[in-house]
């Protein structure tokens, strides 16, 4: 064979045959993914839409790109129809029409005429300064797999995010509005409530986003690391998950002032039962240290503070949001008031305990001492005179009023011990007269 400049050594004719079928099927899938690409969804939203920031500029450079696509598929088609035509011409092709199909098929022999605006916005010709080039027909196919590839990754990647975050955005502020019109019947308003303002931030946010979003879908997409593939990556929806968790967490708020508004009632019930018992608690602590400061001498005795009076304030208060239907109010004011409440019943049965505690120790000296004479009867030794006189000593002081506690713990304390010492001496029996009246222990 011989040699042509600069498509290399002559093809012979199934050299040739073989090119033509391998660019005919090239020919095929080109056509059919741009055929595809024209009829791409995305790309006609991108087509109608007015486009803001990255988007704006990248589809430009995607139109241009598209642009010089067909401009080069057609000069590819051009280029082999012809071959095919001087493959045509004879059964057994003639070393002329070789030459000729081996300048065509491996020579820079497709010229390509771009438009200015094309050229200027298309990545592959960007800074070549020419309207028109010549390829050979393998490097015209590198070129428009990869001006498909980045036009397709545009298209796609916003064809994405409208797909997914529009009508996500939708169904968010349709929970929205349903939010707000429960918010308001339950008195949550702006400027009133901070789950109102809330809801009218969350609205704004999502009226901004679902614009941006519309005008600008690039903004909101995340690539996919170490992807080359088109459309590789996600939607950003960070925004709309923090507005999804924000509304969440309103609606919340909104079913506990509802809650408030079914169980209002009851709750102000137990609300008044609870103060109602603090109260009661507290008067009865105050009569004890009356009591305790009659019967019980030298001891302190603490004071015993009246009823909190902005207790009863805030509790008429709540009932007064209840009957105006104030339920955003009512909500934190019932929360406030049942733990302050518990907190009251609380303190007041600590006072009836501090003020009652010497007459609680009275009893158990009471108690103490009738154990003991008890114990010193089951003995047999309940006539001994020394106890009897240890045992009335005991009892005068802890019956008598006022009761000096220190003093008759004492005397508690000295029949305990001459019970314990009689108790622990063995008992002997007198000869010749009568048993001796103590027993054994």
């Amino acid at each position: 064979m011989g040699v042509t400049d600069p498509a290399g050594p002559v093809m012979d004719r199934d050299e040739v045959d073989r090119a033509l079928a391998r660019l005919d099927a090239e020919h095929e899938a080109i056509e059919t993914s741009l055929l595809a690409l024209q009829d791409h969804a995305g790309r006609r939203l991108l087509e109608g839409a007015t486009l803001t920031g990255t988007t704006r500029e990248r589809w430009a450079s995607a139109e241009a790109s598209i642009t010089l696509l067909w401009a080069y598929f057609d000069a590819y088609t051009d280029a082999l129809r012809s071959a095919r035509d001087i493959r045509a011409r004879r059964r057994w092709s003639s070393r002329e029409d070789l030459v000729e199909l081996t300048e065509l098929l491996r020579g820079e022999s497709v010229t390509v005429a771009g438009s200015a605006t094309a050229t200027a916005n298309a990545p592959t010709l960007s800074g070549s300064g020419r309207l028109s080039q010549s390829f050979s027909l393998v490097t015209l196919v590198e070129r428009m797999n990869q001006l498909y590839a980045s036009s397709l990754d545009m298209v796609v990647t916003s064809d994405a995010v409208w797909s997914a975050l529009p009508a996500r955005i939708d169904l968010l502020a349709a929970e929205l509005q349903r939010t707000r019109r429960l918010a308001h019947s339950v008195g949550v308003r702006p400027g009133e409530h901070p789950a109102g303002d809330d809801l009218e931030r969350i609205t704004r946010v999502l009226t901004a986003l679902r614009e941006r979003v519309v005008s600008d879908p690039l903004a909101f997409w995340v690539p996919a690391q170490g992807s080359s593939a088109p459309g590789g990556g996600r939607p950003d929806t960070t925004v709309y998950d923090r507005e999804a968790r924000a509304l969440e967490d309103v609606r919340r708020e909104i079913d506990a002032v509802l809650t408030v508004r079914q169980d209002a009632e009851q709750r102000l019930v137990r609300l008044r039962d609870v103060l109602s018992r603090a109260d009661r608690t507290l008067a009865e602590a105050r009569t004890a240290r009356g009591e305790v400061l009659a019967k019980i001498a030298a001891t302190e005795v603490p004071v015993v503070s009246g009823p909190p009076t902005v207790l009863q304030e805030q509790l008429a208060t709540a009932a007064e949001y209840r009957r105006h239907a104030q339920w955003h109010r009512l909500s934190p004011l019932l929360e406030s008031l049942e733990q302050k409440a518990e907190d009251e019943l609380l303190r007041a049965r600590e006072s009836l305990t501090a003020v009652t505690a010497p007459l609680a120790v009275r009893a158990e000296l009471r108690g103490r001492l009738d154990a003991y004479k008890a114990k010193v009867a089951r003995h047999g030794l309940a006539e001994d005179p020394f106890l009897i006189e240890r045992y009335d000593a005991a009892r005068r002081m802890l019956w008598s009023a006022p009761c000096d506690l220190r003093v008759a713990e004492q005397a508690v304390l000295r029949y305990q011990h001459a019970a314990v010492d009689l108790l622990s001496t063995p008992r002997v029996p007198e000869q010749g007269g009568p048993q001796d009246r103590r027993g054994e222990q």
